[in-house]
């Protein structure tokens, strides 16, 4: 693809205030990079992977809210970590992160463990143990 014809359609790259570095040929046919902001086409692929991740975030709302898993799985979700990543920040085995993601152990967890949780979502202590999904 030319430099001049390099597409700079909108997406959410630039409400990120991000670009993407492409390889392109100049006027010379010379290889270089450039950055855009998107294109139709990846515009709609990005536009659909974020709509998938708002319904998994919305789900693990509602099943915060329903008492079928702790609070831990919505901020996973919100965050956009599955178990192995989120295992890895809070130092624990995905085994133990899975246990935690249940309401009744969840209730008795302490508080450094919460800590843990908490830091690795970016929130305070009181904002995971509170968080009961009704908003």
């Amino acid at each position: 693809m030319k430099k001049q014809d390099l597409p700079q359609d909108e997406s959410n790259l630039k409400s990120a205030n991000m670009t993407e570095v492409l390889y392109v040929t100049d006027e010379n046919d010379n290889y270089t990079t450039a950055n855009s902001i998107g294109w139709e086409a990846k515009k709609a692929a990005l536009d659909e992977s974020m709509e998938l991740i708002h319904e998994r975030i919305e789900e693990a709302r509602q099943n915060v809210a329903n008492n079928l898993v702790s609070p831990i799985i919505y901020f996973m979700e919100l965050n956009k970590m599955d178990l192995s990543v989120l295992a890895s920040y809070v130092g624990m085995w995905q085994w133990r992160v899975k246990r935690h993601a249940k309401p009744k152990v969840f209730k008795t967890l302490n508080q450094s463990v919460l800590k843990k949780y908490a830091d690795a979502f970016g929130i305070s202590v009181d904002e995971l143990k509170n968080f009961d999904g009704k908003q």
